[in-house]
């Protein structure tokens, strides 16, 4: 089995022969009899099983994170701190089980160990103790039973609570801690994790890669089950940075750190509309833009968004590095252009990108956290009332994710009309071959491509909706 994995497990520390790769919801209820973190969907989509994970930064800062533990394997455990919903019990009931009696806010009680992790793990990181950001992060819990609005007024009168003394204290985990949302022990824990002393485990030199398993643990348990992966997230952290002329992301960047980078807020805007669409807060910790570009679907969010900033990756093996367009990586339906031992090690795009817009487009069965129908991506680059340059994206219509080449280049200098979005749309409708399935027909998914563009561009060319409406006839 090898060394034994060692962190802390709620308010003890552990260590476990267990393999790495095994998820962490497993081995919290069959191996160490925690039943409260429930046994779900299995596929991070209705956060039953949420854990905590505490870890140390380089500056020995304590930071927590809500993660779905279906998903999460326990390898990523070593040296951090994991607590489950019986981690968070104290004598008397804390404010959060309080607030979800008082309002009636739990039935079957199946959801109610995940809410109340996804609410702490809030408590834990909010800076505005709003409601409207409260709910965002709980988008990933699913009630069966009981329905949303006690829950909701259960959270909001949270908020009200503890905004006065927690949202202001330098300390939050101190300030949680007086106020009964975490134990007593929680004010400990920074000195224990830094007195285990681990160091950034090697597990796996030669198992199967791991990011952030998003897709692999829904794919692929079977297979990563009892192995010894290589944890990507532990070994490559993730930066989003300007160099040499170009953004550059590690492929380990999260869906999370683009909704937060500062550096991408210069260069595109806000993004964080559009990462919301894509999956909840514990998923977003954790799937990786590299994991969304090899994974290879046709309608990977990230993927078409990066394509539509004509990206390249960085493509390494033993120090061999090569460069390769996004746009050229796919070559047919889940074939990529990755060789023997090659990884993904950064995505980049030119940091000109900064004098143009950017927007994101999807359609889905659910508006959030659903998988697309048809899904695009445009960046613009305006010169007075001309496009003078054009990058388009779309997924759902082909076995890639794909540029609009023909698209890009019909739009390329003209200049900006309700007539040249709709002659843009239907370019757009022909040169891409959908095919039917279960989220479309292949002429339902071409008419939805065709109003994407028209989407992209009275956003990104301010054409007024009437004037298009007008201009279809």
């Amino acid at each position: 089995m090898g060394r034994p994995i060692r962190f802390l497990l709620n308010d003890r520390s552990v260590e476990l022969d267990v393999a790495p790769g095994m998820p962490a919801l497993d081995v919290v209820r069959d191996h160490l009899s925690l039943k409260g973190t429930k046994h779900a969907c299995r596929e991070g989509d209705c956060g039953a099983c949420l854990v905590l994970l505490g870890e140390l930064s380089p500056l020995g800062a304590l930071r927590y994170r809500a993660l779905t533990s279906c998903l999460l394997p326990i390898g990523e455990a070593e040296g951090r701190h994991l607590v489950t919903v019986e981690g968070l019990a104290g004598a008397d009931l804390g404010p959060v089980q309080q607030a979800i009696i008082d309002e009636g806010a739990s039935q079957c009680g199946f959801c109610t160990p995940g809410f109340v992790v996804a609410i702490t793990g809030h408590l834990l990181n909010t800076a505005s103790f709003k409601l409207d950001h409260a709910l965002i992060a709980l988008a990933g819990n699913l009630c069966r039973c009981t329905g949303y609005a006690s829950i909701r007024r259960a959270v909001a009168s949270l908020l009200d609570e503890l905004r006065p003394t927690v949202g202001e204290a330098p300390d939050r985990i101190a300030a949680l801690t007086a106020a009964g949302v975490l134990p007593p022990y929680f004010a400990t824990v920074a000195e224990r994790l830094a007195a285990l002393d681990v160091q950034v485990p090697e597990f796996g030199a030669e198992g199967p890669l791991v990011a952030g398993g998003t897709d692999l643990y829904v794919q692929r348990l079977g297979e990563l089950e009892p192995s010894t992966p290589r944890l990507l997230l532990r070994e490559l952290p993730p930066a989003i940075r300007t160099e040499d002329g170009f953004i550059v992301l590690t492929a380990t960047t999260t869906a999370e750190d683009l909704r937060r980078s500062e550096v991408l807020r210069d260069a595109l805007g806000d993004v964080s509309p559009f990462v919301d669409l894509i999956c909840s807060e514990p998923i977003r910790l954790r799937a990786t833009i590299g994991g969304n570009i090899v994974n290879a679907s046709p309608i990977g969010d990230m993927t078409i968004m990066l394509l539509a900033l004509d990206a390249e990756l960085v493509l390494a093996r033993d120090g061999v590095r090569r460069q390769v367009p996004l746009r050229e990586f796919f070559r047919g339906y889940k074939q990529v252009d990755l060789g023997p031992g090659e990884i993904i090690e950064s995505v980049r795009f030119p940091a000109t990108r900064r004098g143009g817009a950017f927007n994101f487009e999807k359609v889905s069965k659910r508006t959030y956290l659903d998988i697309a129908s048809v899904n695009s991506a445009a960046w613009l680059r305006l010169d007075g009332d001309r496009i003078a340059e054009a990058f388009l994206s779309a997924g759902g219509v082909a076995p890639i994710p794909m540029r609009l080449a023909a698209t890009e280049a019909f739009l390329a200098g003209k200049r900006v009309s309700a007539d040249l979005a709709h002659r843009a749309a239907d370019v757009a409708r022909s040169e891409v071959a959908p095919i039917s399935d279960v989220r479309g027909s292949a002429d339902y998914k071409r008419l939805l491509l065709g109003q994407l563009v028209l989407a992209h561009l009275h956003v990104l060319c301010n054409i007024d909706a009437r004037e298009l409406a007008e201009a279809a006839g």
